[in-house]
């Protein structure tokens, strides 16, 4: 029986990597985080050689109006334009506003859904805080960039318009984005002075708690470990004994902890990242249903129809037909 269930994990991978090699994950309308399998975001933030990037960023263009979890090395900021957000950053849920502003840690895992099913619009400024320490032996490095990007206890500060240093930041923050955007010259340095006044104001708000954050670094290792053996095993059978022996826990603990951080049990996540992946399977028309649920790591087809149903509102082959449309010239072969 053992051996029957590795060959069919073998299997699936081997027919999961086919399908991704030749395209077939292309031809989705919406979009979703790139991440490897830890769940690093494969996205560059700006070029190597000044590593900043402003985006402009809206809810509606990601499936189902998720990005979904993901971390970089890169430090975020978010600036709310229209709309609300449920932002997850690490353990912690915010619940952000028009006029917000998040700082998101480097490495912390965030996500980001819609409240009500509406559309948010918000500003990404995201940068490699080496622009604001340039090496590491600098004492801005080991006085002030250092102690906050490696305390993985202070994985995000909310700045809401009643704060009192809302305002400074706020401004900052308008003058870095208007220099993005325009790059007049000199602009580099300008950016660099911007940041530095930026990362001032949240060094402000920073209270090391060591403790804390060696049991919240462990935590989040962990939490790592298993994202990415879900993303590597999903098309196979899972259970929870798989899981806790990647991360060295009994059963039992390793469900609440990842419902303690997660915000959502093991196997109800499990089933979402099933249904979000298989959306890739699902926009390739060569494959039927039940094939499509086989490699999503669903073994029975009506259960991954149910499924699929209960989270996108209607069935997968009327969400195939609604999003994943091709024309005849399209179908035809040669």
């Amino acid at each position: 029986m053992r051996e029957t269930r590795n060959i069919l994990r073998l299997y699936r991978k081997i027919c999961y990597s086919i399908c991704r090699d030749m395209g077939f994950f292309k031809k989705g309308i919406k979009m979703q985080i790139r991440t490897n399998p830890s769940q690093k975001e494969l996205k560059q933030h700006g070029e190597a050689e000044f590593p900043i990037l402003v985006s402009k960023e809206q809810l509606s263009i990601y499936e189902s109006g998720t990005f979904l979890w993901h971390w970089h090395p890169e430090v975020e900021l978010t600036v709310i334009q229209s709309g609300e957000i449920i932002y997850h950053v690490n353990r912690s849920v915010y619940h952000l506003r028009q006029g917000d502003i998040l700082f998101c840690n480097a490495n912390a895992l965030h996500s980001g859904s819609m409240f009500q099913k509406k559309d948010c619009s918000y500003l990404s400024v995201t940068f490699d805080p080496r622009l604001i320490y340039g090496f590491q032996e600098s004492i801005v490095f080991r006085k002030y960039v250092d102690p906050i990007i490696q305390d993985l206890g202070f994985a995000a500060v909310l700045f809401s318009p009643e704060n009192d240093r809302y305002v400074r930041l706020l401004t900052a923050l308008q003058s870095l984005i208007r220099l993005f955007d325009r790059r007049p010259a000199y602009y580099e340095p300008d950016m660099i002075c911007q940041l530095l006044q930026i990362w001032k104001i949240i060094f402000q708000c920073y209270s090391p708690k060591v403790p804390a954050a060696d049991y919240e670094g462990k935590e989040l290792i962990r939490i790592k470990q298993i994202l990415s053996y879900l993303d590597q095993n999903f098309m196979n059978h899972i259970t929870l004994e798989d899981i806790s022996s990647v991360i060295n826990l009994c059963p039992g603990e390793c469900s609440r902890l990842f419902r303690r951080y997660m915000n959502v049990t093991l196997f109800s996540y499990l089933k979402e990242y099933r249904i979000s992946r298989s959306l890739d399977f699902l926009a390739e028309p060569g494959l039927s249903v039940t094939e499509v649920a086989a490699l999503s790591g669903f073994s029975d087809p009506n259960y991954y129809t149910k499924v699929f149903r209960s989270i996108k509102g209607c069935s997968p082959r009327t969400y195939r037909k609604k999003y994943f449309t091709y024309s005849p010239e399209n179908m035809k072969c040669g």
